[in-house]
């Protein structure tokens, strides 16, 4: 017997194997995720995977039945997100936070109704950005025109600029109109219901992202308010090379958009973590993993990652981004001021 243990066979693992990983304690927070439409059990592993805060997006009336979209269906979602962000803070370990927008991903009509009522959405405690909206070229059901399309996005963008609040900018990309079919049963819309493409398909992500940086150009909006999502290879080094926004890779979905944790360490190797953020854009219409962040931080760190890199990125360039200076649980009234101020706010709205 040539080994110290007292086992008739070696069972520890080499000396040049080095020292296991420590334990991974990174929290982190998800800057833009559809939570209302995922369930208790997937808020949950947000808790068990090391969740902080998550951003409801307060839009989703592109997957709704009604045609066309109105002020007033709009303006319901947002209210509901309000509503339900009090729910999840109050029933789950994590904070919920809510980003209220304009969504261009089918045409709103009389969008002008609810870049007047956005501001004042934006003072609420709970709305930590705008968003997400941005140039759009497939569409659901209903196509809206890039001219309108910029007026909406430029006004949002303005709204950003005098409330202080970050942007969410959506940007095009695999998730519309060339779902592999091998996938297609993981997203519920599919191939089905899109529109014509106002963009080429080979440049629509480049294409869009360079209107968006315009459109914050004209509103006068710091590019260190606007973050850039969904981003890939395509736009990273132009965000990067030539603007000061904030860029965030969507990871919830790499069989859609193809993106993952190799990456966001290539462009953490690449330019540095500073200006880089992770999010999942988690939605129950499709297949996501509600571990998605953790898997990824895992990922990062067996990619040799810096723990201090990861960290950055995952949880302290969202919080600053953000401003989380302090958790919505730290004024338990709150909940409350959200049920009456949503409960004005849809009286506003009818009797509207």
């Amino acid at each position: 017997m040539d080994h110290d243990e007292p086992t008739k066979r070696p069972i520890g693992l080499p000396p040049e194997s080095g020292a296991p990983p420590d334990p991974v304690d990174v929290p982190w927070i998800d800057a833009h995720q559809h939570t209302q439409s995922l369930t208790w059990n997937d808020r949950e592993k947000f808790d068990l995977s090391g969740g902080e805060a998550a951003v409801m997006i307060a839009a989703g009336y592109y997957w709704t039945p009604y045609r066309p979209v109105r002020p007033e269906h709009v303006r319901f979602l947002w209210d509901d997100a309000l509503r339900r962000a009090a729910a999840f803070t109050h029933r789950h370990f994590y904070d919920q936070y809510v980003a209220v927008g304009v969504h261009t991903w089918s045409h709103v009509e009389d969008a002008d109704e609810l870049l007047a009522a956005l501001p004042e959405y934006c003072d609420h405690d709970r709305v930590v950005a705008v968003g997400e909206t941005g140039i759009e070229s497939t569409h659901h059901t209903s196509q809206w025109p890039l001219d309108g399309q910029r007026d909406v996005v430029r006004e949002q963008m303005h709204v950003a600029r005098e409330t202080g609040l970050p942007v969410l900018v959506h940007t095009p990309g695999s998730s519309k109109g060339d779902v592999d079919p091998r996938e297609s049963h993981s997203y519920e819309e599919g191939n089905r219901n899109f529109t014509e493409p106002l963009l080429d398909a080979e440049t629509a992500k480049r294409d869009a992202v360079e209107m968006d940086v315009e459109l914050a150009d004209e509103a006068g909006l710091a590019d260190e308010q606007v973050v850039i999502d969904h981003v890939d290879g395509d736009v990273v080094p132009y965000l990067m090379e030539t603007t000061n926004c904030r860029l965030s890779f969507t990871v919830g979905a790499p069989w859609l958009r193809g993106v993952d944790a190799r990456d966001v360490a290539d462009a953490v190797e690449e330019y540095g973590p500073d200006r880089i953020l992770v999010d999942t854009d988690l939605i129950g219409a499709m297949r996501c993993d509600p571990f998605a962040m953790k898997r990824t931080i895992l990922d990062l760190l067996r990619l040799g990652v810096p723990r201090e890199d990861v960290r950055k990125v995952v949880y302290e360039n969202p919080k600053a981004v953000l401003d989380l200076r302090h958790s919505v649980r730290a004024a338990k009234a709150s909940s409350s001021a959200v049920s009456q101020w949503v409960s004005r706010s849809s009286s506003e709205t009818s009797a509207g």
